[in-house]
């Protein structure tokens, strides 16, 4: 199980690392990916945004993305906490108790990153990511 931190910023998620890598010393990331980059497509505007990347610091991974443009990130509710699991049923459990009362983003669903990922935001308004750990396969 992994439990980390995911920031979204808007346009500016490449000066955010820059400024975390350095206030934290942790390396800049080998790999960052843009919207540019991504297998599923993206819209020209987004093309240079950061879809992903990711430094560790002390001891968690913090996961930066820049939103799509047609989408506002409000500073402030711009943090999610991200959950990985290798058990599917662990995931869905915890899916559909933080579900109960909140609002669904994204299902359940096979992505080109994850074999079982969705995003939902409680009843208290905190965004949560749940993900199958990487390697394993359903």
């Amino acid at each position: 199980m992994s439990f980390d931190v995911f920031l979204t910023f808007d346009g500016d998620c490449r000066q955010a690392l820059e400024f975390y890598a350095k206030t934290f010393k942790a390396k800049m990331p080998v790999q960052i990916m843009t919207y540019g980059q991504n297998p599923q497509g993206s819209a020209a505007a987004d093309k240079d945004r950061i879809l992903y990347a990711c430094i560790p610091i002390c001891g968690c991974n913090v996961m930066f993305s820049d939103c799509p443009s047609d989408f506002h990130s409000t500073k402030g509710n711009n943090i999610m906490l991200t959950i990985g699991l290798d058990d599917e049923h662990e995931i869905k459990r915890i899916f559909n108790a933080l579900a109960d009362g909140g609002e669904i983003e994204m299902p359940l669903e096979k992505t080109f990153f994850s074999e079982l990922f969705g995003m939902v935001t409680d009843r208290f308004g905190i965004i949560w990511q749940i993900s199958k750990a990487k390697g394993e396969t359903l």
